[in-house]
């Protein structure tokens, strides 16, 4: 009788377990870089300050919270250079990069900060220019951090670099918590043992009784 009434209780158990471990799942928030081949983005397997665009070549970038380069968010909208550089005809001695800048959505926006429409842009630089060099001719203020870490474009976000979001923050708020300050169980996580515990012991109480 006990095993019986304890057996689905402790298939409680494990499913809160999993439950509170999968929404302390964590990821970055941060600007990813994007490469366009053919119809595609490819996530760059450089940094913008080393990658260094041909004339005609289209590149991206998205903010947004991922785990890593996976699960990271792609630039959204079309991406064609003929179309972002219409207006800017070819020169000599230039290459010309079409630029997708996506500033993502409010979800994964810092708390307190509102997302710039997504632009494109087409910068007409040197020959030898990076991607860096592209996107600070059309977006500036450019932010980077003491690791040379893209931390923001056109000035957004405000502050913040690459930090570290928990699962559990609640979508389109835009509040973050570290999962730096958790330094045990998660609230939900000791309510459902205690509460499995209790029923457990009112099993056992029970079936006690029942045979006195």
């Amino acid at each position: 009788m006990i095993r019986r009434v304890l057996a689905p209780l402790l298939a409680a158990l494990v499913l809160l377990t999993g439950a509170a471990q999968a929404a302390q799942a964590t990821g970055y928030r941060y600007w990813s870089f994007w490469e366009r081949e053919g119809s595609a983005w490819t996530y760059a397997t450089q940094g913008p300050s080393l990658a260094r665009p041909s004339d005609g070549d289209v590149q991206g970038f998205r903010f947004a919270v991922s785990a890593d380069s996976k699960d990271a968010a792609q630039p959204r909208g079309a991406a064609e250079f003929a179309v972002i550089c219409a207006r800017t005809p070819a020169q000599d001695g230039k290459k010309r990069v079409a630029l997708v800048i996506d500033f993502g959505t409010a979800a994964d926006a810092p708390s307190g900060e509102t997302p710039p429409a997504r632009r494109t842009a087409c910068a007409r630089v040197a020959p030898d220019a990076s991607t860096a060099e592209a996107l600070a001719a059309v977006a500036k203020p450019l932010r980077y951090d003491t690791n040379a870490l893209l931390c923001a474009i056109s000035g957004y976000p405000r502050k913040g670099c690459g930090e570290q979001v928990s699962g559990t923050d609640e979508p389109g708020t835009g509040v973050e918590r570290s999962t730096a300050d958790d330094d045990g169980p998660s609230v939900g996580l000791i309510a459902g043992i205690a509460v499995v515990a209790v029923l457990g012991a009112a099993a056992v109480w029970q079936a006690r009784r029942r045979r006195s």
